[in-house]
Parts: structure tokens; C-alpha cells; sequence
């Protein structure tokens, strides 16, 4: 399994509006299932600002901070005025206020609609859940979070503080639960197929050091345990460079079982739900072969009544 191999995310139930942050910023309108994006940057900003803290009354000054940072135009209250009103041409179900002019800045509400980070937040929060006790169904789970993220959070709106902020507030989240879904794919026995996803995401936050132990845990499963204590030298090095700092105790910790073969790296028994599923299958499989047999007990016997 590789996440770039997880499959689309599911469509929204049918007509809700979803606010979609995982990527590039995109409106899809549950109604006719089209994508409605702000065509200026100022405008795309604000939408993302509004939906960062929908049901939030957003004081002019912060917003026109986000918009223009530190060199607002003279007139920035009618500036962000015009924006505001151009939004609201823009979004879908004219006759819904989603944004409201209040008297100390707007408010975004969302009614019915949804965002996608709800959306992942829910379904990661559910996979991580699920991983001690059903990790099959946590990959699952897990994957279809992982599924929603079209790029990096807020890709053409991350230019303030405030969005900048949530930005790395989402992509904190989806490390968490890619170390999930690898965690729970160790657990299913999936370590062959995890080693290249793994050196890539080691590769790729090289001070991470749950990424490293995942790894180090999948090479000495599939046999390679030279391997495995190589990468803890690698991640060493990687920290002793960058933050003059040693592996942290559970990293240690996982380089001394891997030396000392200790039987908690063993690959996990089946779960009872994984049992329970096998029994069923091998009780359907003996029905079967007992249906077979009677079947074919009743054509002998009708072959021998023909004669």
C-alpha cells in the first residue's frame, strides 16, 4: 500500500456545499456539482480566513492584515468592503447570507455546508482511534482521511498570519495520521509494502523521528536488520547536525530491541476480528463442500435409477 495509491475522496452527500481547504481553495456546490473558485488572491485569502473561523466574528483589522500585511492600502475597510461583496455574488445559494456585515468586521456562517477539514478531522480521529484494537479498519478509515488532501492546506491562501497558522496547524495533523496508517499497516503485516513510502517520508522530514521508528520496525520485519540500524544512524546524524541533539529515548529504545532481536518486534497475531472473519470463511467453505457433495450423492443415485 502506498498513499499515493489511495483512492479519490468520497463525494459529498448530495446538495451540501463543502468549503474545501486541503489543497487549492475550491467551493463545490452540493447543487450542481460544480467547483466555484475566487479568481483573485485577495478574495481567495479572505474566503479561507472566513472559513478558518466560521461562526467567528473577524474584526476588519485582522482581516485586512491578512490581506495586505504590513502595507494596507488607504482605503483598506472599502477595499475589503468590495472583496467581501464580490464573495458574496460568487458563493452558491443566493438567497443563504453566508457572509453577514457586522459592526465591528463579517462573519462567515455555514449553515448546512461543510468543510473538508472537518471531514478529515472526523475520519482521522476515528482511524487513529481504532488502531490498537481493529487495525485493518483503521487503514481504511485512515486512508480515506489521507484521500481528501488534493495538496498542501490552503495552497493559494497561506500568505498571512492567520492562514499561515492553519496551514501548519493541517499539515501537523496529516503527519500525525500518516504515522497512523503506517503504524496500523505494521500491525495488519504489511511491512513489505510500506518500506519505499517510509524512506521517502524520512527523506522528506528528516528530524521526524516517529517516521524513522516506523521504518526501522518494517526493515527488521522483512529480514533486514542492517538495514534497520542504519537508518537509526541516519536519523542520528540528521539530528545531532541540524538541532545538536541525540535520538529521543523511544527511538533509542527501538535501535536496542532490534539489536537484541527482542520478541516485541515479532509480527502481531491475527486480531480477533481477523480470526473471526477467517472462521467464517472456512465455515462458508464447508457448507459449500457439503452442498457439493449431496448434490452430487443425488445425481449418483438418480444415474443408478435410470438404469
Amino acid at each position: 500500500m502506498t498513499v499515493l495509491d489511495l483512492a479519490a475522496p468520497a463525494p459529498v452527500r448530495g446538495g451540501v456545499t463543502e468549503f474545501r481547504l486541503l489543497g487549492p481553495l475550491a467551493v463545490h456546490d452540493g447543487v450542481s456539482g460544480a467547483g466555484i473558485v475566487p479568481s483573485g488572491p485577495k478574495q481567495r485569502v479572505l474566503l479561507a480566513t472566513l472559513v478558518i473561523h466560521a461562526g467567528e466574528l473577524m474584526p476588519v483589522d485582522r482581516l485586512v492584515e491578512e490581506l495586505w500585511g504590513d502595507r494596507p492600502p488607504s482605503n483598506a475597510p472599502n477595499a475589503l468592503q468590495a472583496h467581501v461583496a464580490r464573495l458574496r455574488r460568487l458563493l452558491p445559494y443566493p438567497g443563504h447570507e453566508w457572509i453577514s456585515t457586522l459592526p465591528a468586521g463579517y462573519l462567515l456562517t455555514l449553515g448546512r455546508a461543510s468543510t473538508d477539514v472537518a471531514r478529515f478531522t472526523r475520519l482521522s480521529g476515528q482511524g487513529r482511534a481504532a488502531v490498537p484494537d481493529d487495525p485493518r479498519h483503521a487503514t481504511e478509515l485512515l486512508g480515506r482521511a489521507l484521500s481528501l488532501w488534493q495538496g498542501p492546506a490552503l495552497l493559494d491562501s497561506r500568505h498571512g498570519p492567520l492562514c499561515s497558522a492553519e496551514a501548519d496547524r493541517l499539515e501537523e495533523q496529516r503527519l500525525t495520521t500518516l504515522e497512523a496508517l503506517y503504524e496500523a499497516s505494521l500491525d495488519c503485516g504489511r511491512y513489505a509494502g510500506i518500506t519505499s513510502d517510509l524512506e521517502r517520508l524520512t527523506a522528506d522530514h528528516p528530524l521526524r523521528e516517529r517516521f524513522y521508528d516506523l521504518l526501522m520496525v518494517a526493515l527488521y520485519r522483512g529480514g533486514r536488520q542492517a538495514e534497520a540500524l542504519s537508518v537509526y544512524e541516519r536519523a542520528r546524524r540528521s539530528l545531532v547536525t541540524t538541532l545538536g541533539i541525540e535520538p529521543g529515548p523511544p527511538l533509542r529504545a527501538r535501535m536496542e530491541a532490534i539489536l537484541n532481536h527482542s520478541p516485541a518486534l515479532a509480527e502481531p497475531r491475527p486480531r480477533t476480528a481477523d480470526l473471526s472473519a477467517e472462521v467464517a470463511r472456512l465455515r462458508a467453505q464447508v457448507e459449500q463442500l457439503v452442498l457439493d457433495q449431496q448434490d452430487l450423492l443425488r445425481r449418483f443415485q438418480e444415474e443408478r435409477e435410470s438404469r
